[in-house]
């Protein structure tokens, strides 16, 4: 374990004793599959491509390589979106999760509000086919989980761009919509870890020049998406904030800036008035 834990820590692996201890956990014993598994790590692969999960939110969520793997300060955007269902929810939950990518986000905030007993219809939606199929892997496993006391999930996965693919009865009923949509301006892609940029959809990753194009559409849809009432979360960096709340009032949603230090994430709520 301690050679693993220095031959990632000199590959550049922040967490090694981390990494070092999933990837033996994934090698079950195997000397072989060690070795293969480590050697791909060193070499910039992601460790969520090669042990095939991710975790977020203490569950872990099948990833796919070349899926886009989620991060742990969408951690904050999954607390935000259970409080704002069970406080503002009294029935069944209509849950939309556009970008959905592997489906943890969505999956996430279903999770804990099924915990709490309460029933959850989910839609999840991507532009890219695998990360679809991910996602309804993910859900399908979250649906049959349930024990004494958990609510009912019914979940719903859709191949196509941002709504477009969703039925017409969820338009303007949904209770909670939430989207990790890309928001990495273009030319600072080039910037990001290599695991990232090489090994993770461009489309996941690329919000336009100033990163908020494909979040400026999921502002514009939200309006026609939520009941009166219901609440938009998006994740967005520190420098961003001030030009998406402006498209936020501009579409008449009331927003809200969130930000956790610890998980290193800002994100904005906004709530679509009662008519």
């Amino acid at each position: 374990m301690d050679e693993l834990v220095a031959r990632l820590r000199a590959a550049g692996c922040v967490f090694a004793e981390d990494e070092a201890r999933i990837i033996t956990e994934a090698a079950d014993g195997d000397a072989a599959r060690l070795e293969e598994l480590a050697a791909a790590r060193v070499g910039g692969l992601p460790l969520e491509h090669l042990v095939g999960w991710a975790e977020l939110d203490g569950r872990r969520w099948l990833v796919a390589p070349g899926v886009f793997v989620p991060r742990q300060r969408s951690e904050l955007l999954v607390r935000e979106a259970v409080a704002r269902a069970a406080d503002t929810c009294s029935g069944p939950v209509l849950l939309v999760d556009l970008c959905c990518g592997c489906g943890a986000l969505g999956g996430a905030v279903a999770a804990c509000l099924l915990a709490a007993g309460r029933d959850v219809e989910i839609h999840a939606a991507d532009v890219d086919p695998a990360a679809v199929t991910c996602a309804h892997e993910n859900l399908k496993a979250l649906s049959d989980d349930g024990g004494p006391g958990a609510g009912a999930l019914t979940a719903h996965t859709y191949a196509g761009d941002l709504a477009e693919p969703l039925p017409a009865e969820v338009w303007g009923r949904v209770d909670v919509l939430v989207a990790n949509a890309p928001y990495v301006p273009t030319t600072a892609i080039s910037m990001m870890p290599p695991e990232a940029r090489e090994h993770e959809p461009h489309a996941a990753l690329d919000g336009g020049d100033d990163g908020l194009v494909i979040l400026r559409r999921v502002i514009d849809l939200a309006p026609r998406l939520l009941r009166p009432g219901g609440h938009l979360l998006i994740e967005t960096s520190e420098g961003q904030v001030s030009a998406a709340v402006e498209h936020l009032q501009a579409a008449g949603l009331t927003p809200t800036t969130l930000s956790d230090d610890d998980l290193g994430a800002t994100a904005l709520a906004a709530t679509l008035p009662p008519r």
